[in-house]
């Protein structure tokens, strides 16, 4: 009788939806497998599956580390190196990659994140539970994206924007980003440069027009602006009740001089790799809303570890986020957690077959991404949409 009742909560536990029947601490990684996808000319989007044992396979996204992907080298390092060692073993895995930080400095931390967005996915699996589960539960079961219109605009007017913008609207998004002053030609002539100023200021209050007094408006300036036409810029946007205005320039002292001035928000850090570099920018007064990219920073695990520090500032959090629809759900199921968590990233427009690429297919109701309540993220790449779009 004693060894039934001793045996009954292991059983239980098997017996849960999705617990698998066997000790989770035993489970560990085989191989890892890379699966890159054609998008456009900005790149491809980069997959990563981590084959463990028991028949599991975590997903993950590596994506936008630079032309000829070179994070796909370091995905095959390391997971040479995570081979045979447990799902559990995440800080190990960091503690690795991030020596190669400084020779690899955009490829080391997305080979890293998409390792272990998978790793978590694993663990997800093998506990029954949704990844948001890992990181501390939910404090909201959906969370709410903006669109990100300048990766699917071509042409690059007024009009052009507009268009991005109403189809963004048409879809159900309540905010729009957009960055008409890409192209800046910052070694060009006073009149040049004015010149693509104003061009882009007019492609600004085209969106605004478009999408109304009622609806949000994001604007990155993509660091194209020194502090004396930062100035400049905060005058011209005024008018336009922005939601937030991102990264005008690079140094930190700049921009929070800038902050001090300006009546609209702040934001930006979606380059920062590394919890110094991000509370440096936090220290620097630079931003109002901290914008850490769940690719770029390496990770689930130090979005939380970052978000925790921006809220221990007073910010709030936006991740960063124009790729796939992989690390978008990862970045979601730490979102819904935070309890200073804005809003996050979403890239409108780049494909026609993006929500295809997943199984369940991404489905966005009214802005907003719901995580799921499936085991680990919740989704599957979409074998036979991926590869009608490999990439070569």
């Amino acid at each position: 009788m004693l060894r039934s009742l001793a045996a009954a909560p292991l059983t239980a536990l098997a017996s849960c939806a999705g617990a698998p029947d066997r000790y989770a601490a035993a489970i560990a990684v085989r191989a890892v497998e890379i699966v890159r996808v054609r998008v456009n000319r900005r790149g491809n989007w980069v997959f990563v599956k981590v084959h463990a044992n028991e028949g599991l396979t975590g997903l993950g996204e590596a994506s936008h580390a630079g032309r000829g992907d070179p994070q796909v080298a370091l995905l095959e390092e390391f997971g040479e190196w995570l081979a045979g060692r447990s799902i559990y073993d995440i800080e190990a895995l960091r503690a690795m990659a991030q020596q190669r930080f400084a020779e690899h400095r955009r490829a080391a931390p997305r080979a890293l994140s998409g390792i272990e967005q998978a790793l978590y996915d694993l663990q997800g699996q093998a506990a029954g539970v949704p990844c948001c589960q890992l990181f501390g539960g939910k404090l909201r079961d959906a969370v709410r994206n903006y669109a990100n219109i300048n990766r699917s605009t071509e042409t690059r007017t007024p009009d052009g924007f507009a268009a991005s913008a109403r189809r963004a609207i048409d879809a159900g998004f309540d905010a729009v980003k957009m960055a008409s002053f890409d192209g800046m030609p910052l070694r060009g002539s006073a009149a040049e440069i004015e010149a693509h100023t104003r061009l882009g200021v007019a492609c600004i209050e085209a969106v605004r027009e478009v999408i109304g007094a009622g609806r949000d408006l994001l604007v990155d300036a993509h660091s194209n602006f020194d502090l004396e036409r930062g100035y400049d810029l905060l005058q011209r946007l005024e008018p336009l009740n922005l939601y937030w205005l991102e990264e005008i320039t690079r140094p930190f002292d700049d921009l929070a001089e800038l902050r001090r001035a300006a009546e609209m928000p702040f934001a930006g850090g979606e380059s920062l790799v590394g919890l110094a570099r991000n509370r440096a920018y936090i220290d620097a007064g630079a931003v109002d809303i901290l914008m850490p990219d769940v690719k770029t920073i390496g990770g689930m695990l130090e979005l939380k570890k970052i978000a925790v520090m921006a809220e221990a500032a007073g910010l709030a959090v936006a991740p960063h986020g124009p790729a796939g629809p992989v690390g978008n759900m990862a970045a979601a199921h730490v979102c819904v957690g935070l309890p200073n968590f804005d809003i996050l990233e979403f890239s409108h427009g780049e494909t026609d077959w993006r929500a295809e690429l997943v199984d369940p297919p991404e489905s966005l109701q009214g802005g907003r991404l719901r995580v799921s309540e499936r085991p680990g993220l919740g989704l599957k790449l979409n074998e036979k949409t991926a590869r009608a779009h490999a990439a070569a």
